[in-house]
């Protein structure tokens, strides 16, 4: 496994399907921050989530290793029914521990370089509106409320727009 020969350098690359369970403690550490009554329990199995969007062979999962441990986490494809330049930033999550240490800020950029590598224009996501924190981090690095698809009464997601390309595609 990767953690066996990194030990001290940061490294982004894809996810590795064995390493689902990493992905899944990560993403539970990180929301943990957002919620905090506790994370919702819906009956989400994240495990059989994440191991889908690893497998996914229309998609991509990057990661960020750290002395051989997973300290951010980024799933993005184009979703269902959308044009073949747009693509959704689904899940994007840095370890509580590395905030404000430039995980995010160059996890964000590995995903931008993949987006105009891959030809897409516009990238969305929806954030949860408890996470101020993200939505700061968002709007640092470019996204914008999606004027297409604005809040409505009693949303618990905002919806949030990237131009890839850094122009205007509205």
């Amino acid at each position: 496994m990767i953690h066996d020969r990194v030990t001290t350098s940061r490294v982004i690359r894809t996810v590795l399907p064995a390493e689902a369970e990493a992905a899944v403690a990560l993403h539970a550490r990180a929301r943990a921050t957002y919620y905090p009554a506790g994370i919702p329990q819906d009956g989400t199995d994240w495990l059989a989530v994440w191991r889908s969007a690893i497998a996914r062979a229309d998609g991509h999962v990057l990661c960020v290793v750290e002395g051989g441990r997973m300290i951010g986490l980024a799933s993005f494809r184009t979703p269902e029914g959308a044009p073949a330049e747009t693509v959704k930033l689904f899940q994007f999550h840095v370890d509580p521990d590395h905030w404000r240490s430039g995980v995010g800020t160059a996890l964000h950029a590995a995903c931008v370089e993949e987006w105009k590598a891959d030809g897409k224009r516009t990238a969305v996501l929806d954030v949860h509106v408890d996470n101020r924190r993200a939505q700061a981090f968002y709007a640092g690095q470019g996204w914008v409320p999606d004027p297409e698809n604005p809040p409505a009464e009693g949303d618990h997601h905002l919806d949030l727009r990237f131009c890839v390309t850094g122009n205007e595609t509205r």
